[in-house]
C-alpha cells in the first residue's frame, strides 16, 4: 500500500512533460488483459442476430456472449466479461439489455429512461444516448461473468444494484471519473490478466446460476 501511495504521489507531481510521458490511455485492455488464443473474432453484423434467433427459438433459454468494446466500463472490461443473456421481458430502467438502435446495429448498454414506446439507453463509459423503441429491444443481461471467476454477478443482486445507483446518480462527472479510471487508475494497478474461461466451465457457471434462479 505505501508503495502505491508512493507511486501516485510521485506521479501526481511529476512536471508536466514527464507526466504526460507517463501516462497512456487504456482502451479495451488488450496488452493487459489475456485474451486466451482461443476467441474467433467475429463481427456483431453476423454473431448478433443468431444470438437473437437462438433465444427466440427455446423459451427459457440463456446465451452467452464475451463483451468488446468500453461502453460498459468501469464495470466491465472489453475482451475479458461475459454477458448471460435471455429473450427480454419486463425490462425497466436500470436495466441491461442488447438493443438494435438501427438496422443491424445493436448495443449492449442500460436503459435510463422509458417514456411509453420510447427507450433511451447509454453505456455506463458512454457520454452520450440512444435511442430505440421497446419492440427494438432483442435481450436482457441477467448477469455477468468478470474476471474469470466462477460465479455470476446477477443484475439483480445487491452488488450490482449498488454499482448502477452509484454510477448513475454521478453521471454528471461520469467524463471525469472516467479519465481518471483510464489515464491514472490503469496507469497505477494495470489490467490484470485472467485465465480464460473454458466453453465448459462457462456452462457449467451458467447451469449453477439458472438452477439457484429457479430454485
Amino acid at each position: 500500500m505505501r508503495r502505491l501511495l508512493k507511486k501516485f504521489l510521485n506521479l501526481l507531481f511529476s512536471p508536466k512533460e514527464k507526466l504526460f510521458n507517463y501516462l497512456h490511455r487504456h482502451d479495451g485492455g488488450q496488452r493487459e488483459v489475456d485474451r486466451g488464443g482461443n476467441n474467433i473474432d467475429v463481427s456483431n453484423e453476423l454473431i448478433f442476430p443468431l444470438l437473437i434467433d437462438a433465444l427466440n427459438r427455446e423459451e427459457g433459454k440463456t446465451c452467452t456472449l464475451r463483451l468488446r468494446g468500453n461502453s460498459m466500463r468501469p464495470f466491465l472490461e472489453s475482451n475479458r466479461d461475459i454477458g448471460i443473456l435471455i429473450s427480454p421481458k419486463n425490462v425497466k430502467v436500470g436495466d441491461p439489455v442488447l438493443a438494435e438502435i438501427e438496422p443491424r446495429h445493436y448495443v449492449l448498454h442500460r436503459i435510463i429512461k422509458i417514456e411509453n414506446d420510447n427507450v433511451t439507453l447509454m453505456g455506463d463509459g458512454n457520454y452520450h444516448c440512444e435511442y430505440c423503441k421497446t419492440c427494438d429491444i432483442r435481450a436482457s443481461v441477467v448477469g455477468f461473468i468478470r474476471k474469470g471467476r466462477h460465479k455470476v454477478d446477477r443484475t439483480d443482486g445487491m452488488k450490482w444494484k449498488t454499482y448502477s445507483w452509484f454510477w448513475v446518480k454521478m453521471r454528471p462527472m461520469r467524463r471525469w471519473l472516467l479519465a481518471f479510471y483510464r489515464y491514472i487508475w490503469l496507469n497505477i494497478f494495470k489490467l490484470k490478466s485472467y485465465k480464460s474461461l473454458n466453453s465448459k466451465e462457462i456452462t457449467e457457471i451458467v447451469k449453477k446460476y439458472v438452477h439457484q434462479k429457479s430454485s
